[in-house]
């Protein structure tokens, strides 16, 4: 089975969601054959790669009522957020573009999923830049990434083509938000839904993809077996 996961490293609820979803694979039974492939997303592509301003300070501003308001709302995240054990600091977090991320991330191989925790645990944990080089390069080395390789994908604008074209993917599957689940490009799940409905559509995806035959006629019936044939 395979599942693609639509984020972004700067959405608290794809960190939620992702939380959730790793509660439901641990009691999957057939959780060593799900293979998890992340895929990019920009939430906010105008994010400055400088900050400006916090996290609160910009929802205070984007939907009213000042950083006051936006603090409120960071709050009611961070308290979904502490259910799933994650301790977030998103009202000291700061407002920044995650495109050189998502490079990263698409240049990780198969550290991909060591990288992109990382990344979230860096910036909703530890309220850290994620669009500093610095933070950046120390982040992907410490997960195994070669610094000569980070500094080169840095330095460019190689796999951009990549995020981009996952992008459009997600469009195309008519994703307007993330967190994004797609099951074996035949099923999705949008949104950080609680650990029970991810339980429920690994069930249904696996089921769909190894179908069992219906036996209409057995039991004590004459035939052949393992051990030979009663005559």
């Amino acid at each position: 089975m395979r599942i693609e996961i639509w984020s972004d490293v700067v959405c608290p609820w794809c960190y939620i969601g992702k939380r959730r979803l790793e509660t439901a694979l641990a009691g999957f039974e057939h959780r060593d054959d799900v293979e998890l492939v992340w895929r990019s997303f920009q939430l906010d592509p105008s994010a400055p790669t400088s900050p400006v301003e916090t996290v609160a300070e910009h929802l205070g501003s984007k939907y009213g009522g000042g950083q006051a308001a936006g603090q409120q709302m960071v709050d009611r995240v961070e308290a979904v957020a502490a259910e799933e054990g994650l301790l977030f600091r998103l009202g000291q977090a700061q407002r920044v573009g995650t495109m050189d991320a998502h490079r990263l991330l698409h240049a990780a191989g198969e550290r991909r999923g060591a990288l992109k925790e990382a990344l979230l645990e860096a910036y909703f944990v530890d309220a850290r830049n994620v669009a500093d080089h610095a933070v950046l390069t120390e982040i992907a080395t410490s997960v195994g990434l070669d610094a000569e390789r980070v500094a080169a994908v840095l330095a460019g604008d190689v796999h951009a083509d990549e995020v981009e074209a996952d992008i459009r993917q997600a469009a195309a599957y008519g994703a307007t938000g993330v967190p994004f689940f797609v099951v074996d490009e035949k099923f999705a799940i949008s949104g950080a839904q609680p650990a029970e409905v991810f339980a429920q559509a690994l069930d249904q995806a696996w089921a769909a993809g190894h179908p069992q035959l219906s036996v209409l006629a057995g039991g004590d019936s004459e035939a052949c077996g393992p051990d030979g044939c009663a005559i």
